[in-house]
């Protein structure tokens, strides 16, 4: 849901601890993914999303189009590609086992959010969110693509409570937040980003946890 890497910083990311450094072949696909990524993003503020073509991304990330297609089958998941499901993911199991959920859950996105997911300056955050909310295939793409996000909640909320992830109450609940989180989104990009992120997250994990309050008159 934001940004993973940052354009301006094509370097691989260091391996989790425990794990060996990512062999060269690894390292080239990263660089690789974020050299189209960051020509996307560059063409998109030249130009605007639709009039950016594979072709024209290919060109400024020099590699071929094919390659670009290989990497991302549609135009949409280059904007939409990102390091948050499983940032989020290691911040839930991170938390303590005692810890009441709905806690870890808030804790899990400050720190994601508060990390910037690689973003530090939130440009990409701003740029991707911009086109969720004008582009309606960019949009459609999103709504698709977050059953990847919903299950990884849904196996995390599993390992923590003991629940079955298929039962209907934990895929209400991942379902619900997914939803509620994007509408978080939707909701900062239509203001024009001038909300801080962490304060509308926060309203909105509120509302999930103890209802919808009565409107203040």
């Amino acid at each position: 849901m934001t940004a993973a890497h940052s354009p301006a910083s094509p370097a691989a990311p260091a391996p989790p601890a425990g794990r060996p450094p990512l062999g060269l072949r690894e390292r080239k696909k990263i660089r690789t993914r974020e050299a189209i990524r960051a020509a996307t993003y560059a063409l998109v503020r030249e130009q605007g999303y639709d009039a950016t073509t594979i072709e024209q991304i290919a060109e400024r990330a020099e590699v071929s189009p094919s390659t670009v297609c290989r990497y991302f089958p549609a135009k949409e998941d280059i904007v939409l590609t990102d390091a948050w499901d499983p940032l989020l993911a290691r911040e839930l199991r991170a938390r303590p086992a005692d810890e009441p959920w709905a806690c870890s859950v808030r804790h899990a996105l400050h720190t994601a959010i508060g990390r910037g997911v690689d973003d530090p300056d939130g440009e990409v955050s701003r740029l991707r969110t911009r086109l969720m909310a004008e582009v309606p295939a960019v949009r459609s793409r999103m709504m698709e693509s977050m059953s990847v996000t919903g299950h990884l909640l849904r196996t995390a909320a599993a390992e923590r409570t003991g629940r079955d992830p298929e039962s209907l109450e934990v895929r209400a609940w991942a379902a619900s937040l997914v939803g509620a989180l994007m509408e978080t989104t939707m909701f900062w990009a239509e203001r024009g980003h001038r909300d801080d992120l962490a304060d509308l997250v926060d309203r909105t994990l509120t509302v999930l946890e103890h209802g919808l309050p009565p409107e203040n008159r």
